[in-house]
Order: structure tokens, then sequence, then C-alpha cells
């Protein structure tokens, strides 16, 4: 079914590592984007992995479940893909968060769509695949609207807006900035 101009629509990014995962939400509505939501968790590294895992699945499954409870039907989670490490433990890191999210996604019947390269979002979102973070944030805040001076408090934050925005802008729901 064809949406109509106005009708609007929410799509996930997800900046995720077993350190500080980032969550972002951004609605749309006539092609324009909002920022509706953001947030991350940090881990404590001294904690074992599989309870780091357990409570990123669970801070996720709450924060995905307050914030998806009014608002326009999710089209889209988008993930930023992390290339393979030759180091395996590194790999079940973050394979193992991936996991996480995905049982809370699934338990909110959701799932990722769409795995997106960090060149890409850098790419889609700045005009660059080599920005930097600040270049990044600063993106984030130009094509949703933000004040120069907006804040996110941490750039996991900022990049996983940056990963929702991404697709967006790849599957032509909103304008190229």
């Amino acid at each position: 079914m064809a949406r109509t101009k106005a009708e609007a629509i929410r799509a996930i990014g997800l900046d995720l590592s077993i350190t500080s995962p980032g969550f972002a939400l951004i609605d749309v509505t006539n092609r324009k984007p909002t920022l509706v939501a953001h947030t991350h968790y940090k881990t404590d590294a001294a904690d074992a992995q599989t309870l780091r895992h357990g409570l990123i699945e669970s801070y996720a499954l709450f924060w995905l479940r307050e914030n998806l409870r009014k608002g326009p039907p999710v089209v889209a989670v988008a993930r930023e893909i992390w290339p393979p490490s030759r180091d395996f433990r590194q790999n079940d890191k973050i394979h193992g968060t991936w996991s996480a999210v995905d049982r809370a996604l699934a338990a909110l019947g959701l799932a990722v769509t769409d795995n997106l390269s960090p060149t890409n979002v850098k790419k889609a979102v700045t005009g660059s695949g080599k920005a930097e973070k600040s270049e990044i944030a600063a993106a984030v805040r130009r094509i949703c609207g933000l004040p120069a001076d907006y804040t996110f408090a941490t750039d996991d934050e900022s990049d996983a807006a940056a990963v929702a925005l991404a697709y967006l802008i790849t599957a032509e729901l909103i304008d190229r900035p």
C-alpha cells in the first residue's frame, strides 16, 4: 500500500558496541525528518561480557518500548555494520551485542531491516565517506533542523541518528541534504 505524502513514518537507527550502544528514532512527515529521541547505554568493562549483553538487551527493550508507545509506524530498523576483525573476541563482543538488541526488537515485533557500512552512513549524511564524528553530528543537526548548539551526550547517539538518516536518504524517503 502506497503511503500518502502527509502520512508519518519512523526509522530506528542503531550504532551498536558492547561499550556504549547508541539508539535513535527519526520520524518523517512530508519528507521532513525529526529527531524524536536518542540515547546510549554505557556498560562497565569490569562486568562479565554475558552480563553486559544482558544489560544492553534490557536497556534496549525498555527504551524502545517506552519510545515506541506512540508515534507513526516503524518502517525500518537500520544498523551500522562492523567489519569483521581478525580477533574473534572482538567479533564475539559485537555479535553478542547485535543479538541482544535483536532479541529486544523481536520482543516488540521488530527486526533489523537494513545493515549499513560506516562509510555509506557518512557519505549519505555528510557527502564524505571519511567524515569525522563532529561532522556527522553537525550533519544530523542540519538535516533534522536542530539548533547548531544542540548537543548529543555521546557520539554514539549522533551516530545512531546518522544511521537512521542514511537509511531514509538512500531509501529516498527524505531529500538528500
